[in-house]
C-alpha cells in the first residue's frame, strides 16, 4: 500500500478543520451582531485582533479555555458554537445540545441567512445602542408585539 505523497499530506494538514470553521464564523456572527470589532474582542481576550481573525477564518483552533472565555464576552452559551453544525460536519440537530444541557442554557439555533442580512446587524446594532435598560426592554416588547405569535 503505496504512503500518500509528502506534498498532498503537508497541504491537507494546513487546511482549516471545517469544524474550525463552522466556530470561527459563529465567533464572528456573534461579535458582528454585538456590533465589536475584531480589535474590541482581542482587548477583552488579551489577543491582537490578527489571532482573532485567524480563529474566525478557523486557520487557528480555538481550545477549550478559549471557548469559555469568548462565550462569556460574547455573551452566548457554548452550544452557540456549535449551532447549525451541517451534519455531515458531525452536527446531529438538537443532540449536542442535550448533552451541553447541564452547561449552558438551551438556545434555539440561529437561522445564518437571516442574521446575516444587513438590515438585521443595523437593527441589532442600533438596539444595543440604546444606553437605557427600560427604554430598550420598551423597544423590544414594541417589537415582540408587532410579531405574529409562535402559538
Amino acid at each position: 500500500m503505496p504512503s500518500e505523497p509528502l506534498a498532498e499530506r503537508a497541504e491537507r494538514e494546513h487546511r482549516p478543520s471545517p469544524i474550525d470553521v463552522h466556530v470561527g464564523t459563529r465567533v464572528r456572527l456573534r461579535r458582528t451582531l454585538l456590533g465589536m470589532s475584531q480589535e474590541k474582542l482581542g482587548e477583552a481576550l488579551g489577543l491582537t485582533f490578527q489571532q482573532v481573525q485567524k480563529y474566525e477564518r478557523g486557520v487557528n483552533r480555538i481550545g477549550a479555555s478559549r471557548l469559555f472565555d469568548l462565550s462569556r464576552v460574547l455573551d452566548v452559551p457554548i452550544g452557540f458554537f456549535f449551532d447549525d453544525m451541517p451534519d455531515s460536519l458531525g452536527g446531529s440537530g438538537g443532540t449536542l445540545r442535550n448533552r451541553l444541557a447541564g452547561f449552558a442554557e438551551q438556545q434555539e439555533g440561529f437561522d445564518d441567512d437571516a442574521l446575516n442580512r444587513r438590515e438585521t446587524l443595523e437593527l441589532v446594532r442600533a438596539y444595543y445602542r440604546i444606553t437605557e435598560p427600560a427604554v430598550r426592554k420598551r423597544v423590544f416588547d414594541l417589537i415582540k408585539s408587532l410579531t405574529p405569535s409562535s402559538d
